[in-house]
């Protein structure tokens, strides 16, 4: 009773502010809920709070690359903001981000009242009791500045907004484990050096539409440590969904039909990838939480929803931080074990149709139509006319790629782009004095595939790989990649080639996939006719192949190269992953000494 009675206070001092002094109203409510603040006026703001409070500290956490800092609060009723001190406290970490999509500012709007009421006007003061928050008002500051009536065709508001992609034109939430954008390699050593227990993620979305304000999505099928997603779907789940209702906000997750824009056809759950922020997060061990308004929402209306979310959040965590810390320093010490690593992780998740439920959900009558325009399907949804739908849920998911952990990885010092990125996630690596020979895990690639089109910067590619136990040689700063620490599950996504957003998956190890050394034909037509006199088995296995593959039979360059690939001339590095990987506890040790 005592949370809901703080809540309806801070809620309504929102709701209501010129009730009160307007000394520190913010751009939103000055402009009447339906415009958001430029990034000089929201920077302003945060100074002036800054100013104005002991517990709250503005800072900064990088630079964009158009030269705009990279905005930070801090809100802790000890007036403790740095980690060290944080931790001493006892305090769990809660970090708030917004405008990582910049034209999706109810996050900003709505946290910077919510630091407002906590800070300022002494609102619910008890929430910093034992969370201490960090706050990011504008995550792609870039984005934001390229402001506009324009920017997002499917959203009711404010009157203008920024721009979904950074100056660079990359989705930052495509970025958590690539790390391309100068932001995003900002924000991981951010994240890093603080590691908050919890994350919240606001953003508006796309989609169909229906009668919930806000849909969220928290990891909880597979992806994230047991205890913790335990945690996250028993105690966090149940509590924010309760709370939302209490609020006035009904909410459902994360709205994903079984075919797009169309609830008949039934309701998906999935797991998030690590590329995104949730997803990230489990990655690392702490839970996220994604939280969507829904764009054809009046703004005022969704802001205020993103302010009851992230109020509901601040109190869960303030009583059950301790909980909460316990579950993650578990995780961290599980990821780091022998168990871990004795045990197939998997890499990647599809949506399973084997079971399903029948769930409630809030819609709207819709009817489809054949467009005479385009001949597609148009769907078109009557907003006035609500409709409590009874569909079919398929809230299982399966991993569908599993791989074995080695003890080690082994990246030699030519993978320089890999080694930085990989320190930007926090992964401990050991620079190697020697050249060392070892055993490991090497894999090879086949028959590399490029997708055509280009996705966030990059052509990623699909490969078959052929793994086998072989010595190799590493050279002199070497980085060995001990699997024994609380990262163990993030170093597996970037290293290991069977995820799809591995190095190699993005692209990383591209040039390795390329021949770079080839024969003359009137040289190899002489050494092809010598090579099958010493070897007569090699005709027969060349005529195997040209029967099988037509394309192969038909040009006369890739039959000289086939033999070309048999002769001694033939790089032994093409196709090579340079990553090894030490499998056995006794060749790491041997290694180390």
């Amino acid at each position: 009773m005592k949370i809901s009675i703080l809540f309806l206070c801070l809620f309504c001092f929102s709701v209501h502010p010129k009730a009160q002094d307007t000394t520190f109203l913010t751009y939103y409510e000055k402009a009447g809920c339906v415009k958001t603040p430029r990034y000089a006026e929201t920077i302003d703001f945060c100074k002036k709070l800054d100013k104005a409070s002991a517990l709250l500290k503005y800072t900064t956490f990088g630079i964009s690359p158009q030269g705009r800092d990279l905005p930070l609060l801090i809100a802790d009723k000890n007036g403790n903001f740095t980690p060290d001190a944080v931790r001493k406290s006892g305090n769990a970490v809660l970090l708030i981000q917004a405008c990582i999509h910049a034209g999706e500012s109810d996050g900003k709007d709505a946290g910077l009242m919510l630091l407002r009421d906590l800070a300022i006007n002494k609102k619910g003061l008890l929430l910093l009791d034992h969370v201490t928050i960090l706050f990011i008002p504008i995550f792609n500051t870039d984005g934001h500045e390229r402001f506009g009536p324009f920017n997002r065709i499917n959203q009711n508001g404010p009157d203008e907004m920024g721009w979904r992609t950074t100056a660079q034109n990359l989705n930052l939430n495509r970025d958590f484990m690539k790390a391309d954008a100068p932001e995003m390699q900002a924000w991981l050593k951010l994240y890093n050096n603080w590691l908050p227990e919890f994350f919240v993620d606001c953003h508006v979305t796309d989609g169909a539409d229906f009668q919930y304000t806000m849909t969220y999505a928290l990891e909880t099928k597979g992806n994230l440590e047991k205890g913790l997603s335990d945690w996250t779907s028993n105690v966090c789940e149940t509590f924010l969904v309760r709370e939302m209702e209490k609020s006035g906000f009904p909410v459902f997750p994360y709205v994903q039909f079984r075919n797009w824009h169309d609830p008949r056809s039934g309701l998906t759950l999935g797991v998030a990838p690590p590329m995104l922020s949730q997803g990230y997060c489990a990655a690392q061990n702490r839970p996220g939480l994604l939280i969507e308004t829904h764009m054809l929402k009046p703004y005022k209306v969704r802001v205020n929803s993103t302010y009851a979310m992230l109020t509901h959040t601040l109190e869960l965590l303030n009583t059950e931080y301790k909980t909460l810390q316990n579950l993650v320093a578990k995780a961290d010490e599980a990821s780091a074990g022998d168990k871990f690593r004795g045990e197939t992780f998997p890499v990647n998740f599809s949506e399973s149709f084997a079971d399903s439920t029948k769930v409630e959900f809030l819609g709207f009558e819709y009817t489809i139509d054949t467009s005479a325009l385009t001949g597609g399907l148009w769907f078109k949804y009557n907003n006035e006319k609500p409709t409590n739908w009874q569909l079919t849920m398929f809230p299982t998911c399966k991993a569908d790629k599993f791989v074995g952990l080695p003890e080690a990885y082994l990246i030699p010092p030519q993978c320089i782009t890999v080694i930085e990125r990989m320190k930007l996630h926090g992964i401990k690596m050991t620079m190697l004095k020697g050249e060392v020979t070892c055993n490991v895990k090497s894999s090879r690639f086949r028959n590399p595939r490029w997708q055509q089109k280009s996705y966030e910067g990059h052509h990623k590619v699909t490969y078959d790989v052929v793994d086998t136990i072989e010595k190799r040689t590493f050279p002199s700063g070497t980085m060995l990649v001990e699997m024994n620490q609380r990262t163990a599950r993030v170093i597996a996504h970037l290293l290991e080639p069977a995820s799809p957003d591995s190095y190699c998956a993005w692209g990383f190890f591209d040039a390795f996939m390329e021949q770079k050394e080839y024969s003359e034909s009137y040289v190899m037509e002489t050494m092809a006719r010598e090579m099958i006199k010493k070897n007569p088995a090699l005709k027969q296995e060349f005529n195997q192949k040209k029967g099988a593959d037509k394309a192969f039979a038909s040009d006369p360059d890739a039959q000289l190269n086939w033999f070309y690939s048999k002769s001694p001339y033939w790089d032994s590095r093409f196709n090579l992953y340079p990553v090894g990987r030490i499998m056995d506890k006794g060749d790491l040790k041997l290694l180390k000494n």
